[in-house]
C-alpha cells in the first residue's frame, strides 16, 4: 500500500468519485454514501468507551475503572490486529467457507476497489467500518471477566480470540466465499459474529474463571454502583446503534433508513418490556432494568434490522426483552457467575433475532436499497430460512463456547498469562490491584484488608459507614431473581 497512487477524479458536481483501478477498470463511488459509512464508522467506535460505562456502572466501585481499561485497551489492540491480518482473515476475497486467506497482510492492496461487502463503497472504507465492528466484540466478551481477572492477559486473550473466533464466524457470514452467506444465513449486521459469538464467549470465561469470593452470599447481592454510569453507557450504545445497524446498508439509502427505523423502535420496545418485568417483582420502576431491556431489544434487531418492516421491530422488542430478562436466571439454574449478564443478554438475544429473522424477513424490505433479492422468510413463505438461521446460530454458539475455553486453557499453562486473579487482589479489587488507579477520588476500603493471615477465616463483616456501602452494591438481576422463579 506504500507508495502507492490512487487514480481518482472528482466529477464537475462533486458529488462522485471515480477511481480507475490497476486492470483498467473505472468504478464510481457516490460521495454521500461514503460520508455516511464514515460517520456510521463513528458512530460504532463510540459504542465502545460506552459498553465501558455500561458495565463499570453495573459493577462495585473497586473494579469500576478496570472496565473503562478494558474498553479501550481492547479497541486498541483490535486495531492492531485488524491490521496485522484480521481484516485480511475475515475479508479477502480468496477465502474458503471458513477463513480468509493473507492476501490483505498488513492492508496491503486494501484500496479504491469495489469492497467484498459492497460495490457501492471501496475497500478502504469498508475496512475501517468493520474494524469498528471486530473492536466492539471482544469488549463484549471480555466483560466476563469483571472483578476477578489479571489485566495484563486480556492483551493477549484479544488478540488470539480476535484471530481464531471473531475472523473466522465473520468470514463464513459475511464473506461471499463463507459458508453460511454461501447457505442462504441472513445477518445484517452481526446477530452471529457479534453478539452470539461474544455472549458465547463471556459464559466460557465465567465457566473458566469460576465464581467470585462470596458467590451465594449477601456480599454479593449488591446494585449496581453507579446507575448514571448505565445511564450514559446505554446513552452512547443506543445512539451508536443507528451507525451500527443503519451503516451496514453499506450505502445512504432507504434501506439503512428502514434499518434505523426498526433499532430505534425495538430498542424502545425491548425497554419497556424488561422494565415491566422487573416492576412485577419489586412494584418499583427501575431504569436499569429499562437499559438493559433497551440493550436486548438492540441486539435482538441486529441480524434482521435490514430485513425486517416496523411491525416486526415490536415483536423483536417484546421477544428479546422477554427472553433476555428470563435467560438472566440461568447462571442460578446452571450455577455459573456471570455477573453482567453477558450471556443472557447477547447470546440469548442475538439467537432470539437470528430466529425472528428467520420468520419476519421480507424480500421487498431487503429491496429497500436497490440491489438486494433474498428469497425472505415466513412471511414470504420462504419455510427453510428458519433451518438456515438455527443452523448459523448452532455454529456459532458451537464455536465460540469450545474455540474460547480452548485459548483459554492453553493461556492457563503458559507463564503469566493465566487470567485468574488471586483472592486477595480479588478482594482489593481490581483497580487498585492491578491498576493503581480508581475511577473516583474516594474508594470505600473493604473491611476484609487485614492481615493476610486473617483472609482465609475472616468473616464477611464490613467495618461500617462506607465500608458497607462498598459491599451492598449490584447488578440488578442478581437480587431480584436469586428470590424468585422465572417470570409467569
Amino acid at each position: 500500500m506504500l507508495g502507492k497512487v490512487l487514480n481518482t477524479t472528482y466529477d464537475t458536481a462533486g458529488n462522485n468519485i471515480q477511481s480507475t483501478l490497476e486492470d483498467g477498470t473505472v468504478v464510481i463511488y457516490n460521495l454521500g454514501d461514503m460520508a455516511w459509512i464514515i460517520a456510521a464508522t463513528a458512530l460504532v467506535w463510540i459504542m465502545i468507551p460506552g459498553l465501558g460505562f455500561f458495565y463499570s456502572g453495573l459493577l462495585r466501585r473497586k473494579n469500576a475503572a478496570s472496565m473503562l481499561w478494558v474498553s479501550m485497551v481492547v479497541l486498541a489492540v483490535v486495531s492492531f490486529q485488524w491490521f496485522f491480518w484480521g481484516y485480511s482473515l475475515a475479508f479477502s476475497d480468496g477465502a474458503n467457507k471458513y477463513i480468509g486467506d493473507l492476501k490483505y497482510f498488513g492492508l496491503k492492496g486494501v484500496l479504491d476497489a469495489p469492497s467484498i461487502g459492497s460495490t457501492r463503497i471501496p475497500a478502504i472504507m469498508f475496512c475501517i467500518y468493520q474494524c469498528m465492528f471486530a473492536a466492539i466484540t471482544p469488549v463484549i466478551a471480555v466483560g466476563a471477566i469483571a472483578e476477578r481477572a489479571r489485566l495484563g492477559p486480556v492483551l493477549v486473550f484479544t488478540f488470539l480470540w480476535s484471530t481464531l473466533v471473531y475472523d473466522p464466524i465473520a468470514c463464513w457470514t459475511w464473506n461471499a466465499n463463507g459458508w453460511s452467506f454461501v447457505m442462504g444465513g441472513l445477518d445484517f449486521a452481526g446477530g452471529t459474529p457479534v453478539h452470539i459469538s461474544s455472549g458465547t464467549a463471556a459464559l466460557a470465561i465465567s465457566l473458566y474463571l469460576g465464581k467470585r469470593r462470596g458467590y451465594g452470599t449477601e456480599r454479593l447481592a449488591y446494585k449496581p454502583h453507579n446507575t448514571s454510569y448505565v445511564v450514559l453507557g446505554t446513552v452512547m450504545l443506543w445512539f451508536g446503534w443507528f451507525g451500527f445497524n443503519g451503516g451496514s446498508a453499506l450505502s445512504a439509502n432507504l434501506r439503512a433508513v428502514q434499518a434505523c427505523i426498526v433499532t430505534n423502535l425495538a430498542a424502545s420496545v425491548g425497554g419497556l418490556t424488561w422494565m415491566l418485568w422487573d416492576w412485577r417483582l419489586e412494584r418499583k420502576w427501575s431504569v436499569v432494568g429499562f437499559c438493559s431491556g433497551a440493550i436486548s431489544g438492540l441486539v435482538a434487531i441486529t441480524p434482521g434490522s435490514g430485513f425486517v418492516g416496523a411491525p416486526a421491530a415490536v415483536a423483536f422488542g417484546v421477544l428479546g426483552g422477554t427472553a433476555c430478562n428470563w435467560a438472566t436466571k440461568l447462571k442460578f439454574i446452571l450455577h455459573y457467575d456471570d455477573c453482567l449478564d453477558i450471556f443472557a443478554a447477547h447470546a440469548i438475544g442475538g439467537l432470539v433475532g437470528n430466529i425472528c429473522t428467520g420468520f419476519f424477513a421480507q424480500s421487498s424490505v431487503a429491496a429497500f436499497d436497490g440491489i438486494t433479492a433474498i428469497p425472505g422468510g415466513w412471511l414470504d413463505h420462504n419455510w427453510v430460512q428458519l433451518g438456515y438461521q438455527l443452523a448459523d446460530s448452532t455454529a456459532g454458539i458451537s464455536y465460540s463456547l469450545v474455540m474460547t475455553t480452548i485459548i483459554l486453557w492453553i493461556m492457563h499453562f503458559i507463564p503469566g498469562c493465566r487470567l485468574r486473579t488471586d483472592e486477595e487482589s480479588e478482594i482489593i479489587g481490581i483497580d487498585d490491584a492491578e491498576m493503581g488507579e480508581f475511577a473516583y477520588d474516594y474508594v470505600a476500603v473493604d473491611a476484609e484488608l487485614g492481615p493476610k493471615a486473617e483472609l482465609a477465616g475472616a468473616p464477611d463483616h464490613g467495618r461500617g459507614g462506607a465500608g458497607n456501602i462498598e459491599e451492598s452494591h449490584s447488578h440488578p438481576h442478581s437480587i431480584e431473581h436469586e428470590k424468585v422463579g422465572p417470570p409467569a
